[in-house]
């Protein structure tokens, strides 16, 4: 599973990965600079394993790929308040296989129509498609 968030709206995108490596990973941000349509510029990652494969990422899509420092999740924020908020939904241990493509529709759309004190109680879906317009 992997969580992207879009830092101005704090748009949510959960994707199902079909492993754990960095293949799996770097297939998932190809297929969602792909729906993007170029307007993925950065991404902030973690030193995980997944990220091995970075350089293609930066290659193929023109997203300039940084790295947090070691033990910092602070400098993902977004993304460790989004996982947190997502374990309510998939435990801990529960095997994401499971986990139905509703389901997976459901769990995103619930994030991001959920108003957010950070956005002045609108939802993330509210102000990524403002900010599309501009």
């Amino acid at each position: 599973m992997a969580t992207f968030v879009e830092r101005k709206s704090r748009l949510t995108i959960v994707k199902r990965l079909h492993g754990r490596d960095s293949q799996s990973m770097t297939q998932a941000v190809l297929e969602l600079a792909s729906q993007l349509q170029g307007k993925l510029k950065t991404l902030t990652v973690d030193h995980g394993k997944e990220f091995a494969n970075y350089q293609t990422i930066e290659r193929r899509t023109g997203t300039q790929v940084y790295f947090a420092h070691a033990y910092s999740p602070h400098e993902r924020g977004s993304n460790e308040n989004r996982n947190r908020v997502l374990r309510h939904f998939i435990p801990k241990g529960q095997a994401i296989e499971e986990l139905s493509d509703h389901k997976l529709i459901q769990i995103n759309w619930y994030l991001n129509s959920r108003p957010l004190k950070c956005l002045n109680w609108h939802t993330p879906i509210e102000i990524f498609l403002l900010n599309l317009r501009h």
